[in-house]
């Protein structure tokens, strides 16, 4: 079991930035993923960013170069970086993480861009 808790949501002008962080229960270091997902108002749930193991970061094409992933193992702690927020950002974060082949997830955190 990994229990995540995602944090640094909230409401920002576009062009503003954000950075959310998930914090894990235990080590994800052997993941064979993690990363975030979003879901916005009538829109199905889309990944944002992700690191596969043994890979490097991918992006959601509209978030590269604004959006950046990255972990500290020591903590077991993920976060992505959001630059340059447009209103079509608007969602709720969800962090994950892939232990086997079973996904965890956090309970989301809010992110709200104004025009």
């Amino acid at each position: 079991q990994v229990q995540l808790v995602e944090s640094g949501g909230g409401l920002v002008q576009a062009g503003g930035s954000l950075r959310l962080s998930c914090a894990a229960s235990r080590s994800t270091f052997s993941a064979n993923g993690i990363g975030w997902y979003r879901r916005a108002p009538g829109k199905q749930r889309e990944l944002v960013a992700a690191f596969s193991r043994g890979g490097g970061a991918n992006y959601e094409e509209s978030v590269k170069g604004r959006f950046t992933i990255s972990r500290d193992s020591a903590k077991n702690a993920v976060y992505l970086q959001m630059n340059s927020l447009k209103p079509e950002d608007t969602a709720v974060y969800y962090c994950y993480v892939l232990m086997g082949i079973r996904n965890y997830w956090g309970q989301g955190t809010q992110v709200t861009v104004s025009s």
